[in-house]
């Protein structure tokens, strides 16, 4: 297939070019916040390395009701309207990596902001929230634990 012939079929078929620019474009983009954003995204995998090989401070952010009926095992829940970078259980985790849960990864995210700008160097939030650990087949531990 040489130019022309990708032209000839863009003609022919303006709806799909249209489709194909604007997803290709969106992808591009979304990349192109990925590598700005403050903090890092990390899979379910990479969460369970950097609990066991760096001892990393695990927060959950949904609401208590979510957070016993299933949650990373060892995190501790800190209601987002209470979230304060300097709290005292997280101020003590300044040095340590903190990985941020939420339910989509949506919410973790504003809070990783937040901890970057109070001087966290190594912040990470769960890609996809809680719902890529359940994805992945890794364990929850239910109740206050």
């Amino acid at each position: 297939m040489d130019f022309q012939e990708l032209l000839a079929f863009a003609g022919r078929h303006q709806m799909l070019s249209l489709i194909f620019v604007g997803l290709t474009g969106g992808i591009i983009l979304n990349e192109i916040f990925g590598l700005l954003r403050p903090f890092k995204g990390v899979r379910p995998s990479e969460v369970s390395v950097l609990v066991n090989r760096e001892n990393a401070l695990v927060v959950d952010l949904r609401p208590i009701a979510d957070f016993d009926k299933g949650h990373i095992p060892g995190s501790k829940n800190v209601q987002m309207s209470q979230f304060d970078p300097e709290n005292k259980k997280l101020a003590a985790a300044r040095a340590l990596p903190v990985v941020l849960v939420c339910k989509t990864g949506f919410t973790a995210g504003d809070a990783a902001k937040r901890l970057k700008k109070a001087g966290f160097q190594r912040v990470y939030v769960l890609e996809g929230g809680i719902g890529s650990w359940l994805q992945a087949d890794l364990p929850l531990a239910r109740g206050r634990g």
